[in-house]
């Protein structure tokens, strides 16, 4: 008597090993989207995160350009009066440079690094120092401390640098313009310019650009606008 034979044969092989192989595919599939996705985000968000950073240190001193103290007046005690070449242009685009110069209070009274400080009793006196040059506070004085702040971009290297030391890397654009009163006494803004007018510039708009290296996001494009809260001419 014959015995039955049991096992697979070949085509219930060869059709289960296909199964496998269609399933196998369709989960490295899934796998590779949600991994894709994955990394496409999270450069999304680094490139956020980085422009928010970049974006809210400009606008913080954008606010305090221009701002030296209580008094309107300041002696300029400074070497080779630096202070008052600065103060008269506290913010500056040079479109050509691409770059942005603030002249602009530190947050805080002790300050870590600054080119100037103020010394000022907030009633009849306030003079500029160079850093390292000034007296001792007098008696009833405050110190401000006044940086000199230089953002320039560089497209060769995709970089925007802060004082010639790199701040931000894979920038593939950074501009600035003002927007513009039409008269000294207007508060309303009319335009935006490049070159303005200091006595009517009422606000500052950033765009920035930046990249991801490796290609896993798009760019993206930030704007920000900061009122100016002192005068600038």
């Amino acid at each position: 008597m014959r015995r039955q034979a049991k096992g697979f044969g070949l085509v219930e092989i060869m059709l289960a090993l296909a199964l496998g192989l269609v399933m196998s595919h369709a989960l490295m599939r899934i796998f590779i989207s949600s991994k894709s996705t994955y990394l496409s985000q999270a450069s999304s968000a680094g490139l956020q995160e980085d422009a928010r950073f970049v974006l809210s240190k400009v606008v913080q001193e954008i606010r305090l350009a221009g701002m030296f103290g209580c008094l309107a007046t300041v002696r300029d005690a400074s070497a080779g009066g630096q202070f008052s070449a600065g103060a008269r242009a506290p913010v500056e685009w040079q479109a050509q440079q691409q770059s942005l110069t603030l002249i602009t209070a530190g947050v805080g009274q002790g300050g870590s690094w600054h080119n100037w400080e103020i010394h000022t009793d907030c009633v009849s006196s306030a003079t500029a120092w160079t850093r390292g040059r000034a007296p001792r506070l007098a008696e009833g004085e405050l110190m401000l401390p006044i940086h000199k702040q230089v953002y320039r971009f560089n497209p060769s290297r995709s970089e925007l640098a802060l004082n010639g030391q790199p701040l931000i890397s894979n920038v593939r654009a950074f501009s600035v313009l003002f927007g513009v009163a039409s008269g000294v006494r207007e508060p309303g803004i009319t335009h935006y310019t490049d070159q303005p007018d200091p006595a009517l510039i009422r606000s500052v708009r950033l765009t920035l650009t930046l990249f991801d290296p490796a290609d896993r996001t798009q760019e993206q494009t930030f704007n920000v606008v900061a009122a100016v809260r002192n005068r600038l001419g």
